[in-house]
């Protein structure tokens, strides 16, 4: 017999079978499977057709089973029992968690946000494996559906459709100074901004852009140095008064680091709003939905955003 015919087959009624060995009676068995018992002697004859042998014989008020039945009963017994566990919900268990997990985020959610939530994610599953990546964000959609991504840290800066998203907070952005700079020591001032040069941090997460459109109508900004690497820049503030813009979180850190200044930004900008994205393969796994929840619950209060708007 190939697989296909066993397709074919109603394999319910071998359940049935295992229910009528173990109750040898029909009405007993109707029972057990919310039956009627004119239903179950209907199921009983199917049985000896589909399985070509009398199954049971009545000897007074109850079925004996006969060796075929027997040996099919123990047979069962194994694909079955697999079959309830295969079917069975089990409820997460995140001590007992194993697996991979593959998440994006940008540089800011890396430096000011992971180094915060990690300690309890593995306390609570520390057999877990994490793999973190840098976020694409114009890509967003096909780093999580093609490339394996199982979900993201960032803002929605291109086409997220279809993904799933939960909000975490808004991001703010500050200003990095030194303790020598000529404004150390007072409010700074769009004046001030434009005035003094600027190390721009490329991946600090599209801050420039969104920094540059609030200022276009203005004469545009010095820039001295621009860098993927943040250390670059503070090397160079205790030599030049450069101003670094920056997501607040990462310039609090800096600056209670190498004992600089942080200054509000000294004009309005675009919110940035962060969220966490995944794609809906991921959506209904426990391991997956436990881990989000972990990451939501965790950033939020960073963020000082307490639940989902």
């Amino acid at each position: 017999m190939e697989l296909e015919d066993i397709y074919r087959q109603d394999l319910s009624l071998l359940i049935a079978l295992q229910v009528l060995v173990e109750e040898r009676s029909v009405t007993r068995a109707a029972k057990r499977l919310h039956l009627s018992q004119s239903a179950t002697s209907r199921i009983l004859g199917r049985l000896r057709q589909m399985l070509d042998d009398p199954l049971f014989s009545r000897v007074g008020q109850q079925l004996v089973p006969t060796q075929y039945a027997l040996d099919c009963y123990r047979q069962l017994q194994g694909p079955t029992s697999e079959l309830l566990t295969l079917l069975t919900p089990n409820a997460f268990v995140p001590s007992q968690c194993r697996q991979t997990f593959t998440l994006a985020a940008t540089d800011f959610a890396i430096q000011g946000l992971l180094p915060f939530i990690l300690p309890e994610i593995y306390r609570q599953a520390p057999n877990i494996r994490l793999n973190i990546l840098p976020v694409q964000h114009q890509t967003l959609a096909s780093q999580l559906s093609l490339q394996g991504v199982d979900m993201a840290i960032c803002r929605a800066l291109g086409q997220v459709s279809p993904l799933a998203s939960t909000p975490l907070g808004r991001v703010g952005v500050s200003c990095l100074v030194s303790s020598y700079h000529p404004v150390a020591d007072r409010p700074l001032t769009l004046t001030d901004y434009l005035h003094y040069p600027h190390a721009t941090i490329a991946i600090s997460d599209g801050v420039k852009a969104i920094v540059d459109a609030a200022i276009a109508q203005h004469p545009p900004r010095h820039e001295c140095l621009r860098t993927a690497h943040l250390d670059s820049a503070l090397a160079l503030l205790s030599i030049h008064p450069l101003i670094i813009t920056l997501p607040e979180g990462l310039a609090e850190m800096a600056a209670a680091r190498h004992r600089l200044r942080v200054k509000p930004l000294p004009f309005e900008i675009a919110a940035l709003n962060y969220s966490l994205f995944w794609h809906s393969r991921c959506e209904l796994d426990k391991a997956q939905t436990w881990l989000r929840g972990m990451i939501t619950g965790l950033i939020r209060p960073l963020l000082g955003q307490q639940g989902e708007p």
